[in-house]
């Protein structure tokens, strides 16, 4: 077995501030034993309006890239920033309009990048909370293809917040090799209290995959409130650890070779009549 974390953050606006909480959470998950940890989503900035200045410097500059690296290499793990915005393509292409991508990216405990991936799924929905409307389209571009990687605690399957309501996303990583499913989010509160649970134990049942949830939990502005509840997930569907809300970090064991008889036991991918 080895061990992987969920970190759990309430980000605001504050760069810094930001960061300094992430070094210490990843600081508790490797004195935990976590071969890998994941960070949430906008675990650096939670502020879209300044994303695209972010992904500016970080163009030029590469800092938080080197910020990542220098706290894997200190910590001797891998781990995952749920997502950094960034203003290029796959291709190396510039995004001209204005827009950034949202990106994943994954550090060894070299502290190299190995694995990238953009955020596929848009959020463009209308809530029943304070802030009423969120359009990420606005200052977001989609990314084009799903992403595995292999680590420590097994193949990774990648994905940001809202793909999870999009099953065929996983199952597309599961046809890749995934056996853990990395979902870094800043689900609101009230989608978070109706579905966030549910759809990761659903997207665990379903890929007989380990499903590592975090998410940003807590008061952001006046009008924005994340639900928490971060959480790591069987591929039997069972919460091995949950943390509410507020900042915290949660550990549990990530048993690949039992994930694998379960697969021999109830052999689902081969009963599928359809392929995506």
């Amino acid at each position: 077995m080895t061990r992987a974390a969920v970190i759990q953050m309430v980000s605001t606006a504050e760069l810094s501030a930001n960061l300094e909480s992430a070094g210490r959470l990843l600081g508790e998950a490797a004195d935990g034993g976590a071969r890998l940890a994941l960070l949430p989503e906008n675990f650096a900035l939670f502020d879209s309006s300044l994303a695209r200045d972010l992904a500016e410097s970080e163009y030029r500059d590469r800092l938080l890239s080197q910020w990542l690296g220098e706290q894997a290499r200190r910590l001797g793990i891998w781990l995952v920033a749920g997502s950094l915005p960034a203003i290029d393509r796959a291709d190396g292409s510039l995004i001209e309009d204005g827009r950034v991508r949202s990106r994943m990216l994954v550090v060894d405990d070299r502290g190299e990048v190995v694995a990238r991936y953009d955020k596929r799924h848009l959020f463009d929905v209308d809530v029943g909370d304070a802030q009423s409307r969120y359009r990420e389209s606005d200052r977001f571009e989609p990314g084009d293809e799903p992403a595995v990687v292999d680590s420590p605690v097994g193949m990774l399957g990648l994905s940001i917040c809202y793909d999870l309501r999009f099953p065929l996303h996983y199952q597309r990583l599961r046809d890749l090799g995934a056996e853990v499913m990395l979902v870094p989010s800043a689900f609101t509160a009230v989608t978070g209290e109706a579905h966030w649970e549910v759809l990761l134990r659903a997207r665990a049942i379903e890929t007989q995959c380990y499903c590592l949830g975090a998410d940003q939990g807590g008061q952001h502005t006046p009008t924005r409130l994340t639900w928490g509840h971060s959480m790591i997930v069987s591929p039997w569907g069972e919460v091995l650890g949950c943390q509410e809300r507020g900042e915290g970090v949660v550990l549990a064991d990530i048993d690949l070779a039992g994930l694998r008889r379960q697969r021999d036991q109830m052999p689902v991918w081969q009963h599928r009549q359809d392929r995506c």
